[in-house]
């Protein structure tokens, strides 16, 4: 016992000495969430939704849990083990989007894969004719990767493992916001030790996005008759030839052939909309033919961000794409 207290004096001074030095721009508190779903597309639901709050140094202040009626066939059972049943007398969303607001208010939402979780939770606000009260989001993914942590990959439970939290019940909203909560605090802490800039990025909410209904299919949930997020469409062909690569500190040209890579502010969707109504070509892969990767993550691995190195295509983050969107040249001879 006497050993235990005489440990626990020594970490406390230790503990107020790493806050003194806590870098002044880092956030004043984070919203760990998780949500599960009932699918992977823009007219999926959330079947339950789990957040655990902390304070500006990642400490616990307390946690909230809901599973939600998404009025719909819930999908993956065998992941969430939700059934239709289970759901049957959940509350929908539109009722707890205000206790859910409340737990995010003023706070970084903070997720593992977090352009997923956000998208989610902000198209079920933009259905509830709300507005999720987040302003900011870190993604645990990228943090790993800002960190360099001996990671074998960016599953949840890697990252559980390094730091020795153990999971309970993976998949099940509240026990992975549980563990990401208690795998980020660390995180957060060896950041803040190395002063690491945090890989936060802006979230904007679906304002631009519209409901309307689509043919209803079977499901598993009552017959509810699905409602897809936005019409579906295939985009028209660009009309401008490509004048080839972009060169950097000029404008973006039209015709130009764009890709995007890895998460993003603006939903993925609105920000290819964008691009093509300037006169881009949105490419779904990088070729030499390619003008321009736009990534915040130039460093990760993905297949896209590996050709560009190898072709040698010029790469710019979000930031700068959309402010070159507001002034692209006219393709050339027009």
């Amino acid at each position: 016992m006497l050993e235990d207290q005489t440990a626990a004096a020594l970490h406390i001074p230790a503990q107020q000495a790493a806050r003194r030095a806590w870098p002044t721009g880092y956030p004043d508190g984070y919203a760990v969430v998780d949500v599960e779903t009932t699918g992977l597309a823009r007219d999926d639901r959330i079947v339950s939704a789990a957040v655990y709050r902390l304070d500006a140094y990642g400490d616990v202040e307390d946690h909230w849990y809901t599973a939600v009626n998404p009025q719909r066939d819930p999908g993956p059972t065998w992941i969430h083990g939700l059934t239709a049943e289970m759901l049957a007398d959940a509350p929908l969303f539109a009722d707890v989007a205000e206790e859910f607001a409340a737990r995010l208010a003023g706070r970084v939402l903070v997720a593992h894969n977090a352009v997923f979780d956000w998208t989610m939770i902000a198209r079920e606000y933009a259905r509830a004719t709300r507005t999720a009260p987040v302003s900011q989001r870190l993604c645990t993914i990228a943090l790993a990767k800002e960190l360099g942590l001996p990671l074998p990959n960016h599953k949840l439970e890697s990252l559980a493992a390094h730091y020795g939290v153990v999971q309970q019940r993976a998949h099940h909203a509240l026990d992975d916001a549980r563990v990401l909560a208690e795998a980020f605090r660390p995180s957060l802490h060896l950041a803040a030790g190395s002063e690491v800039r945090l890989p936060l990025l802006a979230c904007q909410p679906l304002t631009e996005w519209k409901d309307s209904p689509r043919p209803a299919r079977p499901s598993g949930a009552g017959g509810y008759a699905a409602r897809s997020w936005r019409p579906a469409r295939r985009r028209t062909a660009c009309p401008y030839p490509n004048p080839g690569r972009y060169e950097p500190g000029g404008p973006l040209v039209q015709g130009m052939r764009v890709a995007f890579s890895g998460d993003t502010s603006t939903d993925r969707e609105l920000l290819e909309d964008r691009a093509v109504e300037a006169g881009l070509h949105v490419a779904t892969s990088v070729s030499r033919l390619t003008s321009l990767l736009v990534t915040n993550d130039p460093d990760a691995a993905t297949s896209k961000v590996t050709r560009a190195e190898q072709y040698g295509t010029p790469v710019l983050d979000e930031a700068a794409f959309t402010h070159l969107l507001r002034d692209v040249a006219p393709a050339p001879g027009l």
